[in-house]
C-alpha cells in the first residue's frame, strides 16, 4: 500500500478550554477523493482546515499531534504558510471570487509567485478554467466581473483559481451547499474528474453526495472520528452502531 499523501497523527485541538478535534489519526491517498460527514460542530470542518492551517488565523487556538504532508509536519516552526497554502488549496461554502475578472481572479496567485508571461499566464488560466469544467461557458467573458456569474459558475472560477497554481490537494468545506442541484452536480462531475490528479478532502452535509463521489468517508461525532473506511462499507455495512444510525437518518 502507498504512503498517504497526507495524514494526522493524534491532532487534538482546543478553542480556549474547549476541545473541539480529540486524538484525529486519518490517513488520505493520493488521487482519491474523501468525504467527512456528521452533525453541524461535530469537527469536521475545524478538522479539514487543521490540514491547511487555516485555523492558525482563529485566536486562542491550541493544536497539539501533528499533520504530515509528504513526511513533513505542516506544523513545524519553519513551515512556509504560504507555500503549504499553494500546494494544500481551499474552496469554501460560499463562492469567493474576488471582486474583479475572471481571468484576475485565476491568475491571482500566479502573479504573486511572479509569473509574468501573458502567454504562460493564458495558457494556465485556459487549462485551469477547463479543469474546473467552466471554460465554455466564461471563455468570451473572462474580462468580465467574476461577481457577474451564478453562484455555481463562481464556485467552479474559485476552484480554477486554486488549480492554477498546482495544488496537490484540494479541501473543500461544503463546496455545494450553497448551490442549487443542477450546479451541485457540475460540480460533483468535475471532482470526480479531478481526482485523476487531485487528492481531495471535503467536508459535507449531503450523505447522497458522500456516498456519490467519495472513496472514503469518516464520520465524525463530538470531535471524534466514530468510523472511517472505504465509503461503500461506511453506508452499506459500517461496524459501529452510530455510524448506522447516522447515515440511516436515525440522528444528526
Amino acid at each position: 500500500m502507498s504512503e498517504p499523501i497526507i495524514s494526522s497523527k493524534h491532532l487534538d485541538l482546543f478553542y480556549g478550554d474547549f476541545q473541539a478535534l480529540r486524538d484525529i489519526n486519518l490517513d488520505f491517498e493520493d488521487h482519491e477523493i474523501s468525504a467527512l460527514i456528521g452533525s453541524s460542530g461535530c469537527g469536521k470542518s475545524t478538522f479539514l482546515r487543521s490540514l491547511n492551517r487555516m485555523n492558525d488565523m482563529i485566536d486562542n487556538v491550541t493544536i497539539t499531534g501533528s499533520v504530515q504532508f509528504r513526511g513533513k509536519n505542516i506544523y513545524a516552526p519553519q513551515t512556509n504558510l504560504v507555500e503549504l497554502r499553494k500546494e494544500i488549496g481551499m474552496v469554501f461554502q460560499q463562492p469567493n471570487p474576488f471582486p474583479f475578472s475572471v481571468y484576475d481572479n485565476v491568475t491571482y496567485g500566479l502573479k504573486i509567485a511572479g509569473i509574468k508571461d501573458k502567454a504562460k499566464l493564458d495558457e494556465i488560466v485556459e487549462r485551469s478554467l477547463r479543469q474546473a469544467a467552466v471554460w465554455d461557458e466564461v471563455k468570451d467573458h473572462l474580462y468580465d466581473n467574476a461577481l457577474s456569474f451564478s453562484g455555481g459558475q463562481q464556485q467552479r472560477i474559485c476552484i480554477a483559481r486554486v488549480l492554477a497554481v498546482s495544488p496537490d490537494i484540494i479541501l473543500m468545506d461544503e463546496p455545494t451547499s450553497a448551490l442549487d442541484p443542477i450546479s451541485s452536480a457540475k460540480i460533483e462531475n468535475t471532482l470526480l474528474d479531478l481526482k485523476e490528479q487531485y487528492t481531495i478532502v471535503i467536508v459535507t452535509h449531503n450523505l447522497q453526495q458522500a456516498s456519490r463521489i467519495s472513496d472514503k468517508t469518516a464520520f465524525f461525532m463530538d470531535g471524534t472520528v466514530i468510523e472511517y473506511d472505504k465509503t461503500s462499507k461506511i453506508f452499506v455495512n459500517p461496524e459501529n452502531q452510530k455510524t448506522e444510525d447516522y447515515v440511516s437518518g436515525r440522528f444528526g
